[in-house]
């Protein structure tokens, strides 16, 4: 019996995130303009909406080019052969530090909101709702731009859910414009912040919870690992699937690791070729580690206390 020991990789080494690089810069662009837009006409106004709203673009901004930063940084790695995996990490991190922003700019609307609430200022309603539909028409931009890479890419979708937010803050930032210029309503501005700062926590939070599962090597929340065992047993010649491992380096770029442990009489390279094509086919797993061994070698595996 001979023992196999192979890798089968994606046709690309490419990351999910490098491949929408244009599109992010884009949409990078687009923020800008309706951060300086909001931040001049807040300034001037004093309305707390448009500036808190300005405050989560220039998070999403940042967050954007931080990834950018991040797709760059990974792409040169490859040079060192020390880094086996590149730099794909450094996505994940930029990933994190923008949901740690967007908490910190939540946390601040909201602690600005209760002075508000208490004297609202007045606020003018007709340059608020200008700027509101200068915002709402980059964030439409934006948003249908970055709708098809959000499906593949952990920084896309971060940009998508957050110019999302963004598209849905400038909503909120006009009808306070409207209710302001319309009926004189100071407290409008103040109830649009606060809503907008609400709005954004819970997308922070899963977008910081998707970056920790990587950083801490989870499994793929769709992937259930005692299926994939099952399957990987049910191959001819397999008489047991152990040491399974799957991981995510990056968005789009998962591994896994397994030994499998065949019967005397079966053909190791049959095996081997069979458990890579299932992996690669009907998991999406194409850079896979796979070990095969007789059935004695499994006893140094259930050594193995990690």
């Amino acid at each position: 019996m001979t023992m196999g020991h192979q890798h089968s990789h994606a046709s690309s080494a490419a990351s999910a995130s490098s491949r929408h690089v244009g599109k992010l810069w884009i949409a990078a662009g687009l923020g800008l303009v309706t951060v300086v837009a909001q931040v001049g006409v807040g300034l001037t106004t004093s309305s707390l909406a448009l500036l808190s709203d300005s405050a989560h673009v220039f998070t999403d901004v940042f967050g954007i080019l931080m990834a950018l930063a991040a797709i760059a940084a990974a792409q040169r790695a490859a040079a060192r052969p020390d880094r086996t995996f590149g730099l794909h990490r450094v996505e994940v991190f930029a990933a994190l530090l923008n949901a740690v922003l967007l908490f910190a700019v939540a946390g601040w609307v909201l602690y600005e909101a209760v002075g508000r609430f208490e004297s609202p200022p007045e606020v003018p309603g007709l340059p608020v709702t200008i700027v509101a539909v200068v915002g709402l028409a980059m964030n439409v931009a934006a948003f249908l731009l970055l709708r098809s890479g959000a499906k593949e890419s952990l920084n896309v979708r971060g940009a998508y859910l957050e110019v999302m937010s963004d598209m849905l803050g400038s909503i909120g930032v006009l009808a306070s414009g409207i209710v302001t210029l319309v009926f004189g309503w100071r407290y409008a501005d103040p109830v649009i912040g606060v809503a907008i700062a609400l709005f954004v926590l819970p997308r922070a939070y899963n977008l910081g919870k998707q970056a920790i599962r990587i950083l801490l090597q989870h499994a793929p929340a769709e992937l259930d690992l005692d299926t994939l065992g099952l399957a990987l047993t049910a191959l001819p010649g397999v008489i047991d699937a152990h040491d399974l491992h799957v991981w995510t380096v990056t968005s789009g770029m998962e591994v896994a690791s397994v030994h499998l442990t065949t019967a005397p009489d079966a053909d190791s390279a049959a095996v081997l070729r069979e458990a890579q094509e299932m992996l690669e086919h009907r998991y999406g797993l194409a850079h896979a580690t796979i070990q095969v061994e007789p059935e004695l070698a499994r006893a140094r595996c259930e050594e193995m206390d990690w």
